[in-house]
Parts: C-alpha cells; structure tokens; sequence
C-alpha cells in the first residue's frame, strides 16, 4: 500500500457482483472495454485492458488518470449458471411463476408499500405481469380465430364442431405461446418475469446455491484485502447491489477486515434492494442492510438516477427497509443525474430504452460530473477521497415503507 498519500491508489483490486443476467460474464469485460474508449475520448485518459490470470474471470487495466498511473485487477462473481437454471422453465412455468409472483408480492403487502416508494421500477415490475397476460389474450384470440374458420371448413363433413375447434385452439395458441418465448429478445417478457419470479420464489431470502457461491467469493475479497494494494472496491449493480450488501456484512462480522489494511470501498449503482428488503424473508438482507450502515470498515456509496425507470432512485436502501438504526453512515446516496450529465442528443436518444438507461452507471458520458464509473474504478483516488466533500442529495428518499422489518437473529 502507498501510505506515504493517503486516499491515493497505485493499485486496486475491483470487485464486481452483477444482477440477474443469463450471460456470462464476459459481457462485462466487453462493455468496459468499449465504454472506458468513449470516455477516455472525452475525459482526455488513457486505459488498456489485459485479460486476468489466476481469477475465475476477470481483466485488467492500465491507466492513466489525472496525470497518475495506477493499476486495477477485475474479478467477476458469476452467478449467470443460476439464473440460466432459474430461467429454464417453459411456458406453463413460467405462467405458473407469473401467478406466484404476484401473489406473493400483493399478500405481503409490499406491492403497495413500492408503489408508494417509486413508481418506475414497480411498473417496470408489473410489465411482465402485462405482457405475458397480453400475450396469451392474443394467442388465445388468434386461435379462436383460426379455430372457427377450421370449424367452417369441415361443418359440411359432419364432423361435430367441437371436434375441430378446440383443437385447434389449443395448438394455435400454444404455438403463438412459444413463438413469444422464442422471441423474448424482442419483448423481455420471460427475462424480467423470470428475474422477479427469483426474488419472490424464496420471499426475499437467497437459494442455497447462490449463498455457498456468495460465501466463495467473500472468501476471494478477503485473501484480496491481505495483499499489499491500496483499496478493495466492491462494486454492485442492480440485484448484485444486495448481493453485496450481504457479502460485505459477513466479511466485515467475521473479522476479515484488517485494521490498516486497504481501503475498501462499496459501491452500489442501480439499486433495486426495496423488491428484496420488502418481502417477508428479507431477514438476513434487513440485518445486513442496519449492519452495514453503521461500520467505520468502508465507505458506501449509492449512485441512482431518476431518469433510471429500473432503480429505485434516491432511495436510502437502509431507511426505507424501515432498519435504520442509531447512528446510521452509510450509504451516500447521491444522483448521476442523467439529464445533466447526459447531453441532450443522448439523453434522446437513451431515455426510452429503458435496459440501456440501466447500465448507464458502467458507461461513458459525454458530460461526465462528480460520478464517473472509469476514475472511480480505474482512477488515482479511493472512494472515500474521491468524495469525501460529497454532500447526499437533497432529493433522497428515507421515509420507512417496508411492510416487514424483522432481522435475522
């Protein structure tokens, strides 16, 4: 570690925990690539990325930042096998997912405790729900449809109608049915239905299997705090921002910490934490959430933006969960503010691609502010230094609505 400069980084060790993605991780790796390009071309930086050895998957870059030179090593948890085994129910399940899900959001209570919360993301939420019910309305109708006229053909025949007609009904509309599943890259459907249907199947508590994956990468972030870098900076986006939550709390619980070590650093981007902290088995997430908002181990920062229909914007994830406890640090939560540090070409051209917008905290801006994913990661300074004079925003969110508080014991 560079002690001699405090807050200054000559090397990083970056951790990165993404949301429910079927994709392997390497996505991250290209967008990264492709994004830090674009905005070393406005910001006037260099990066190179080089591929990781040594880790399950990763990079590395090489950067040169506000005139200094620093390193930063990537690694990736890849959970994207979970989610592809989450996702391969077919039709009839995930219809079956659909009715679960909204059941158990509506009985616990929190459907209307996140819509008076933020509507975007509950309606985001919803969309699913429309869509797929749209869906079969058309594939019902469609077969109806053809089914009348299969009807007509063969009435001269003798053959009794209801032989023919629903039938072909059935087989019309299952047809249509898998036509839209097969088609879900168009529609998104299935994918957030799927994502939704993961929260709600275990009422907001983590499967077994993510939890042992969730413990092995602890196990990668605290053999990392022992090396001689100068900050480990734990980076969560969407559902990985809870992910992180948790993973961190049990490191920093079980002493795996070090007094003088490096500097860690969370950053949380696009948080959906309130679709997990509000259902009724939360309790380890609730716990996590109150724990971590008081330690002096880290920094946390939360970074939104209203613009972001998928996130729950400004809202202080440990306020909200109704878990605030005496004396609560953390998060900062401060706003990208996309309509300002998007120019208005941009901003046109992204603000209805709803998807997009929700990875934009891991892209370039072309009018970049005080929040730039390319320093922060890649830059000279911790997260702490880099915004140590960050005031919260003014617009944030802290009024408790979570309809169940309970803790893990």
């Amino acid at each position: 570690m560079d002690g001699s400069r405090p807050g200054r980084v000559r090397r990083r060790r970056v951790f990165y925990i993404p949301g429910f993605d079927p994709i392997h991780p390497r996505r991250y790796r290209e967008l990264y690539r492709r994004e830090a390009a674009a905005q070393a071309a406005v910001s006037g930086f260099d990066l190179t990325l080089s591929p990781a050895t040594g880790r399950r998957f990763g990079w590395n870059v090489e950067a040169r930042i506000e005139g200094s030179e620093q390193r930063a090593e990537f690694e990736v948890l890849v959970w994207s096998d979970i989610v592809r085994e989450q996702m391969q129910g077919g039709v009839a399940a995930t219809y079956a997912q659909l009715l679960r899900t909204a059941w158990t959001y509506i009985a616990s209570g929190a459907l209307p405790r996140l819509m008076r919360l933020r509507k975007g993301p509950v309606i985001a939420a919803l969309y699913p729900v429309v869509m797929l019910l749209l869906q079969l309305g058309l594939a019902l109708g469609l077969g109806t449809v053809i089914g009348r006229l299969a009807e007509r053909l063969v009435t001269a025949s003798g053959t009794p109608s209801a032989l023919v007609f629903w039938p072909v009904l059935v087989l019309t509309a299952w047809g249509a049915l898998h036509w839209f599943r097969r088609n879900d890259r168009r529609f998104f459907a299935y994918y957030l239905m799927h994502d939704y249907a993961f929260a709600a199947r275990w009422r907001g508590a983590n499967p077994e299997a993510l939890e042992r994956r969730l413990a092995q990468f602890a196990d990668r972030i605290a053999a990392a705090l022992r090396e001689d870098v100068d900050e480990v900076l734990v980076v969560g986006h969407s559902s990985g921002a809870h992910l992180a939550v948790s993973v961190l709390s049990d490191l920093i619980r079980a002493g795996r910490v070090p007094a003088g070590g490096p500097a860690l650093g969370f950053l949380s981007l696009g948080q959906v934490v309130p679709m997990m902290s509000f259902l009724p088995e939360a309790r380890r997430l609730r716990a996590d959430l109150a724990y971590l908002s008081t330690r002096d181990e880290l920094t946390w920062l939360d970074v939104t933006a209203p613009g972001d229909g998928c996130a729950f914007a400004l809202c202080d994830p440990v306020a909200v969960s109704g878990v605030a406890p005496e004396g609560q640090r953390w998060p900062l939560v401060v706003s990208a503010a996309f309509t300002r540090t998007l120019s208005p070409a941009l901003w046109r051209e992204l603000r209805w691609r709803f998807f997009r917008l929700h990875f934009q905290y891991l892209c370039a801006f072309d009018r970049p502010g005080d929040y730039d994913y390319f320093r922060v990661t890649a830059g000279p300074l911790t997260l702490a230094a880099r915004f140590a004079e960050r005031a919260p925003s003014r617009q944030a969110i802290r009024r408790p609505l979570s309809p169940h508080v309970t803790t893990a014991a």
